[in-house]
């Protein structure tokens, strides 16, 4: 198993974490504890040694699962990470109620690493006014909180200003091969990585298979990467770019199934960095794939808020995934199960206001009505 050093903590990880909120599921909906803690067990037994959780995981019940398995396991053999959820803590002492339930869910006397989870600017500097990051930094102090960071969603200039504001252990970021652009509203992009690195700030890696999308790919996309090995699995690829920059030093992976633990252990079993030829043909798979794209929306949402309450970015998000990815029964599945009817494409009067807005200039109102029309007809 490939590990990373971690030298201002004097610690060492493996480069491969489990993230521990998409475990298998039962028909009702909860967690399939038996496979789950085979799952587990096994990354463990392979050598991974950290484990990621948060407190909204599985409705709530990541964290006690996960409790109830660790306490089988000798604690100083694992690194342990959870997440304050700070849209839910309108106060110092909400955070604090939350934070003490944390501890008794997962059964610890410290948690090794503590984030405040899915920062952007607006919620890191209300987290900040509250007192809330004084405070888990004197949790720090008190050893209960061994590192101390956060996780991001947000453009690499919201990123920038949270990592400059404080002496951060650690920080988890968005980043694969396909988002690498800092344009979008939620993705920091190259320019996000480039800033941990000149900052000496430790990057933990999230979605480095953009939510499984790089595990399955169209042929034509699939074939820079086939034609150098076709054996490896397109998650492979997805992992070892991510894995072949130099400050990323845990890279998780949410694993609900046993073929998917059984590949990614066989990734980083034998970690190999890209080479200059395969950094190329993964570059060429990107492209590729953003040829596909149906409309270039970045989601800067300057469009927004639309006044009859469509939501123009997550229309058009759908509609490039289909374009990119295929995937009709999937996309069919997100478009008819998942997004709210009131947020649809079909509710756009061709008003204009998005269009006098859009820095790209993108004919919105067409899009619309267009993909309205495929998504439907899926």
């Amino acid at each position: 198993m490939e590990h990373r050093h971690w030298e201002k903590a004097n610690l060492t990880t493996s480069l491969l974490g489990y993230g521990c909120m998409r475990f298998p599921t039962l028909p009702d909906g909860g967690i399939d504890e038996a496979r789950a803690e085979a799952l587990l067990n096994t990354a463990r037994e392979a050598g991974v040694n950290y484990f990621d959780t948060a407190y909204p995981y599985h409705g709530g019940k990541s964290e006690p699962f996960v409790g109830r398995v660790i306490a089988k396991w000798p604690r100083e053999s694992f690194y342990l990470a959870t997440k304050l959820p700070v849209w839910q803590c309108d106060s110092l002492e909400k955070a604090q109620k939350i934070y003490r339930e944390q501890f008794e869910r997962l059964g610890v006397e410290y948690i090794d690493f503590y984030l405040l989870h899915s920062l952007h600017t607006a919620r890191y500097d209300q987290a900040k006014a509250l007192g809330i990051v004084d405070w888990l930094w004197e949790e720090k102090k008190a050893g209960r909180i061994r590192n101390f960071g956060f996780s991001c969603h947000d453009n690499a200039a919201g990123l920038e200003h949270i990592l400059r504001d404080q002496p951060w252990d650690f920080c988890q970021l968005q980043y694969n091969y396909l988002d690498t652009d800092d344009r979008a509203e939620e993705i920091a992009g190259d320019r996000g990585y480039a800033l941990t690195e000149e900052l000496g700030i430790p990057l933990i890696v999230m979605e480095p298979i953009k939510g499984g999308t790089l595990a399955n790919l169209p042929a034509d996309a699939a074939a820079p990467l086939t034609a150098l090995d076709p054996d490896a699995s397109a998650a492979s690829w997805a992992l070892r770019w991510v894995g072949s920059h130099k400050n990323v030093h845990l890279i998780l992976s949410g694993m609900s199934a046993e073929e998917q633990l059984a590949d990614n252990l066989a990734t980083f079993a034998q970690f190999r960095p890209l080479n200059n030829a395969e950094m190329d043909a993964v570059a060429e798979t990107a492209r590729i794939l953003h040829s596909r794209i149906k409309i270039g929306c970045t989601g800067c949402r300057y469009c927004m808020p639309c006044p009859m309450g469509v939501d123009i970015p997550d229309n058009f998000s759908i509609w490039n995934k289909l374009g990119m990815f295929g995937q009709p029964d999937a996309v069919k599945q997100q478009w008819a199960a998942h997004f709210p009817d009131a947020e649809k494409a079909s509710h756009c009067v061709r008003c204009g206001r998005c269009e006098a807005v859009c820095p790209q200039h993108l004919p919105i109102r067409t899009a619309l009505a267009q993909l309205q029309t495929e998504l439907d007809d899926l």
